[in-house]
């Protein structure tokens, strides 16, 4: 009996075991309110505020392995990156820019056939921001938290086992306070409150993935 299940399991577990890997770089329409009002309110120039949202670059690599016909586990790793820089009234350069390390477990639902996959699901996972600011001289700042989103993976068949994959997703994530190694924060002088990175946003992605 033990060698009738062991023959049926096999072959299912061929017929749904197939991986992905992915690679993309697309735009974030965020919004990180803290990070805003930071630099509005104190380096900004009113020609040059930052706006609700605004624009940062992210890139992208997945890995997914497909555990039934329609269930795939992925693991992402996503970095985005911002920054902003104009002159301060000493004849100096100000300028911020900050690394966001998004790495996230995925479930997903999938619906694939010949030529296509398409992808749908969520998850979460820990968030690591690197922030570095120049006032005269540069501070490095961390700060550590954790993201949801929510994403919808499209893959068309581009040769081979090589597809074109367009994606969308959805982000909250969610960060401590800046901090410096000497335990210094980023304050906000005009309401007194230390800067996080807590943002959302919507992101459009373009790439290729290799499936087999």
């Amino acid at each position: 009996m033990k060698k009738i299940i062991l023959i049926v399991l096999f072959p299912l577990f061929n017929l749904y075991a197939q991986w992905d890997f992915s690679l993309a770089m697309g735009i974030d329409y965020k919004s990180a309110p803290a990070y805003r009002d930071y630099i509005n309110y104190n380096f900004a120039p009113v020609n040059s505020k930052l706006k609700s949202f605004g624009t940062s670059i992210n890139f992208t690599g997945e890995v997914g392995y497909l555990a039934s016909e329609s269930f795939q586990l992925g693991l992402e790793y996503s970095l985005a990156i911002d920054s902003y820089t104009t002159f301060i009234n000493t004849g100096g350069v100000y300028d911020i820019s900050y690394l966001m390390h998004r790495p996230s477990l995925i479930g997903y639902y999938v619906i694939a056939g010949k030529g296509y996959k398409f992808k749908f699901g969520g998850g979460l996972g820990l968030r690591f921001a690197n922030l570095d600011e120049t006032i005269i001289n540069k501070t490095n700042y961390t700060a550590n938290g954790f993201g949801l989103l929510i994403k919808a993976d499209a893959n068309t068949l581009l040769s081979n086992n090589f597809y074109v994959l367009v994606g969308l997703d959805l982000r909250y994530d969610i960060t401590g306070e800046l901090t410096s190694v000497s335990g210094k924060k980023i304050t906000n002088f005009t309401n007194s409150e230390n800067v996080n990175l807590n943002t959302i946003s919507i992101g459009l992605k373009v790439g290729v993935s290799y499936l087999f």
